[in-house]
């Protein structure tokens, strides 16, 4: 075992890994986490180690459906695959642009409207596409530098607010959810929905082929198999401690609160944010906007900004992440080569323009609503994507000896 070269193969599941916390992935934590307190963890855990997945023999998934062409004629169902990825990245981005968008007002103590957000992440696209130009190293060294400042806002806030560590590990190894009704499992498919990324699979598979590697050196793939599986390993192990930060800290701080209880405190802390709660006994429920809200009335105006510079980062992390996995398919599928620059345009411009409308004509709620609406969609699309990677592992046309 060697450090050097494991860092020489350090990259492609960091990059892969940020899918696990992107805004859409951070909401859905706080949600389970205000919602049916410890009692999901396991199901955050599980679906985790699903999404672990490995180098390819040599291609792509998206490639390796243009390279068989037996199990699927030709045109049709490639082009209906193609489009369901799409739906995927569009989302993720909408998801990515939402998130920023909030995160943007809340820095701003509500200066830049919901608007002003949206149209600012137009212009960090191309700040990613600036940097692309340096290489995919450089790429990958600062989306390492926003999943550790992930690390350190969210962190941050769990150790602000204590979570009960018996109640942790009972979340985590216990599969069970004891008074659970419609609430908890819509929860629970949308932690599902959230972590498996549909197109995450098609990039983390083309991803690894950045590295050279002698393919027709057995000892050497097998050599760059095992660093990959440690790398991603490592990857996803840090976004699932992140992911674990926000869960726990909704669940110790917010679990079976109501409207009234957190009403009082933020009119109490004189939070210019009180009237977002009505002053009723109704379940609070909290999105990534209230969710800083309410930890800015707990736990003072500091814990409000730094979760929205980690929700801010969340956001960035997702940009370039949807630009490549939409290379790589539409290549893969389409045998078509675009620049990043008008795949970047494209998606974005698809993604802002129904955000946008939301932000000018409806309030907080309905653009944190779309979130939710979102998580679902990735749910949906999963199959998709899953169904014709899983006898793919399994073909020795495909994988040789491997």
């Amino acid at each position: 075992f060697s450090f050097r070269k494991l860092w020489a193969f350090t990259g492609p599941g960091f990059l892969m890994s940020i899918a696990y916390l992107d805004p859409g992935n951070i909401e859905s934590d706080l949600q389970s986490g205000a919602v049916a307190g410890f009692k999901l963890l396991w199901v955050l855990m599980l679906a985790t180690i699903i999404g672990l997945h490995g180098g390819w023999g040599g291609r792509d998934f998206a490639l390796v459906f243009m390279a068989l062409g037996v199990p699927f004629p030709p045109q049709f169902p490639r082009i209906i695959l193609w489009l369901m990825v799409e739906l995927a990245i569009i989302g993720s981005d909408m998801q990515e642009v939402i998130g920023s968008a909030i995160a943007i007002n809340l820095l701003s103590v509500g200066k830049i409207p919901l608007w002003g957000g949206v149209l600012i992440t137009i212009a960090d696209t191309f700040v990613f596409l600036f940097l692309d130009k340096y290489g995919l190293r450089k790429l990958e060294a600062f989306f390492g530098l926003l999943i550790t400042i992930m690390a350190l806002t969210f962190g941050y806030e769990y150790i602000t607010v204590k979570p009960n560590q018996e109640k942790l590990l009972q979340g985590l190894f216990i599969p069970y959810c004891r008074d659970c009704g419609t609430p908890q499992l819509e929860q629970a498919v949308g932690i599902v929905g959230a972590v498996i990324m549909p197109h995450n699979m098609y990039l983390h598979s083309a991803l690894v082929k950045s590295r050279q590697v002698n393919r027709a050196d057995k000892r050497e793939v097998r050599e760059a198999n095992k660093y990959f599986f440690i790398e991603s390993c490592i990857a996803l192990f840090v976004s699932f401690i992140i992911n674990i930060f926000v869960v726990t800290v909704f669940a110790e701080a917010f679990f079976n609160k109501t409207n009234a209880d957190v009403y009082q405190v933020c009119a109490n802390s004189s939070s210019p944010h009180s009237s977002l709660f009505p002053n009723n006994n109704q379940t609070l429920e909290v999105d990534i906007y209230k969710g800083g809200v309410v930890l800015g009335c707990y736990f003072g105006p500091a814990a409000l900004y730094i979760w929205a510079i980690g929700i801010l980062a969340a956001g960035q992390s997702s940009t370039m992440t949807g630009t490549y996995s939409g290379q790589f398919v539409m290549e893969g599928f389409l045998n078509l080569r675009w620049s990043r620059f008008a795949r970047v345009l494209l998606t974005r411009s698809i993604a802002v323009t129904p955000t946008l409308f939301v932000a000018i004509f409806q309030d907080v709620e309905h653009l944190t609503g779309m979130n939710d609406f979102l998580n679902v969609l990735m749910s949906l699309q999963l199959p998709f994507a899953l169904i014709p990677v899983l006898p793919f592992p399994s073909l020795p046309s495909v994988m040789h000896d491997f």
